[in-house]
């Protein structure tokens, strides 16, 4: 049959209508498809997520932990029976503004609960006072340090951008000291070249310290999470304020970590002295200060009853009256102790002699208070007659114990630190017995002094419980790095026996810059219940 005929003229005409339906099936399908591209824009904002969802890639700028990162492999140390709290994003990278991507399918491993104890500690190195800080002349260029970072290793010189939306994740109910360690290839907000005031010992790239990965692990709450420190907030939360670090060469270690990490935002002014070091910041009249008080308590050497002239003798029912002098002038107080209790001091209560430690001449009688329980008696005493001063209403944070890593001996008889890179896996913790009783200690002595105190008091008195967290982190102490001699030893020697370390305090910047985070959240959340309770009346 002729293609010409009527019938292929009829199935010609036919199909005409087909191919106007196959179009408009064709529009309707590519409008469906923009359609759902809207939809998912709009659940999604970021535009690296929906880019990803449809052509299987991310913002370039989003940060993800490559395979080449093996040796710092994703570790989520759990420490909570919460693993869903890891199924969101983390927190973003203050300094680039994008996310830190974990792959979710990484579970984490939780927490083992059998731990053994191992053998406590004695002592600790004598602390050094405050003028072992060096500040450095040049800061831009770093020059006079040895091994200085590379330029490109340095991060932004200038505090994020604040925003309230992170600042507020944190819900006032949320634990921050019950979660884990996440390895954050963003780094620090600082280096040792970018902060003049730091304690040389403490210095760990200065001093030659060769692997950083220590500096990159930041602590994660199971339930929320815990934002970079910014400068700029603290600043604003503080404006006319004065923060006080009271206690050890481990408060000096925590104070010196708050100046580096607002000294990215602004120069502060030495308004210090021997008696109590003090930096202003002029643009919001914030003073940060220290006071050192090795056991927060009344001390004194003259002799007292059968206890000779020389030994130090401790009044551990009465403050230290240095303290007492000063926080009318503090409106938030960071208070650091326990270590001291390890040498050689004379307990005194209601003005009898109690117990001692590395002392008792009279080994027949046995003592009423060791050295354990005189660091609890300590911190209620402390605590109480700052919550009761009549001229003082500001924040008393108690950072609790801070652990030490000293393995195969204390810092005197061969223990060790080095060659620690990494936190500690979960299941692998050997909890450290002086430790153990040490926070237990404390934990008593607060609590019995929030129980005595008024209840309008109890509010002003906050336990920051970081001992736990950190026991993980014995790759955070500078080890042998305590010096920029070139000649130190770092290795064991032949006989096995590890050099001269320091495995109680810690690198800079490092674990310590995490407690300041905390602080600034515990500052954040006192401001917020402040504000709501004038709101209320």
């Amino acid at each position: 049959m002729a293609f010409g005929s009527p019938r292929n003229s009829i199935l010609a005409a036919a199909g005409f209508p087909r191919k106007v339906s196959t179009v408009a099936i064709a529009i309707g399908g590519l409008a469906s498809f923009f359609v759902f591209g809207l939809l998912l824009r709009l659940s999604y904002p970021n535009s690296s997520s929906v880019s990803g969802i449809f052509y299987g890639i991310g913002n370039p700028e989003q940060v993800h932990v490559p395979l080449s990162l093996s040796n710092h492999t994703v570790k989520i140390l759990q420490k909570s029976s919460d693993i869903n709290a890891f199924d969101k994003n983390l927190t973003s990278d203050s300094s680039s503004g994008s996310p830190v991507v974990v792959s979710k399918n990484i579970q984490p491993p939780v927490f083992d609960s059998d731990r053994k104890l191992e053998t406590p500690l004695t002592q600790e190195k004598e602390d050094m006072v405050s003028s072992d800080i060096t500040v450095k002349t040049d800061v831009q260029s770093g020059e006079g340090e040895t091994n200085v970072s590379k330029a490109e290793d340095t991060p932004s010189a200038s505090s994020p951008p604040h925003d309230d939306s992170e600042t507020a994740s944190v819900e006032p109910e949320c634990d921050l000291y019950q979660g884990s360690w996440f390895y954050d290839p963003g780094g620090p907000l600082y280096t040792n070249n970018s902060c003049p005031v730091l304690t040389q010992m403490q210095n760990c790239q200065g001093n030659g310290r060769p692997d950083k990965g220590y500096e990159n692990w930041r602590w994660k709450p199971s339930q929320c999470d815990l934002p970079r420190f910014d400068a700029r907030k603290f600043l604003e939360l503080m404006k006319g304020k004065t923060l006080a670090f009271i206690g050890d060469s481990v408060a000096r270690n925590q104070m010196e970590s708050m100046l580096c990490l607002l000294w990215q935002v602004e120069t502060p002014v030495n308004r210090g002295s021997r008696k109590m070091q003090r930096w202003y910041f002029k643009s919001s009249s914030v003073m940060i200060a220290r006071i050192w008080s090795s056991w927060l308590v009344h001390q004194f050497n003259e002799k007292f009853d059968y206890a000779p002239e020389g030994v130090t003798k401790l009044k551990l029912d009465l403050p230290d009256e240095r303290i007492m002098e000063a926080i009318p002038k503090f409106d938030v107080v960071v208070l650091s102790s326990g270590h001291w209790f390890a040498k050689q001091s004379v307990y005194i209560l209601k003005d009898e002699i109690v117990g001692g430690q590395l002392w008792w001449p009279d080994k027949s009688k046995p003592m009423k208070v060791n050295n354990v329980d005189a660091f609890g008696i300590s911190v209620e005493t402390i605590l109480k007659s700052m919550a009761t001063h009549p001229n003082y209403n500001g924040l008393t944070i108690v950072r609790t114990f801070s652990p030490d890593h000293y393995e195969g001996g204390a810092w005197n008889t061969g223990g060790s630190c080095t060659g620690k890179e990494e936190p500690i896996l979960p299941g692998k913790l050997v909890k450290n017995g002086f430790t153990e009783i040490m926070h237990e200690k404390q934990a008593t002595g607060y609590n019995l002094a929030v129980e005595k105190v008024a209840e309008n008091l109890k509010l002003k008195l906050k336990l920051m419980d970081i001992t736990e967290a950190f026991g993980y982190r014995h790759d955070g102490h500078p080890g042998p790095y305590r010096s920029p001699d070139p000649n130190k030893i770092t290795k064991r020697g032949p006989d096995g026996r590890p050099p001269p370390q320091d495995c109680l305090h810690w690198c800079m910047p490092g674990p310590v810059d995490t407690w300041n985070e905390m602080v600034l959240e515990l500052i954040r959340r006192d401001e917020e219940g402040r504000k709501r309770k004038s709101s209320s009346t």
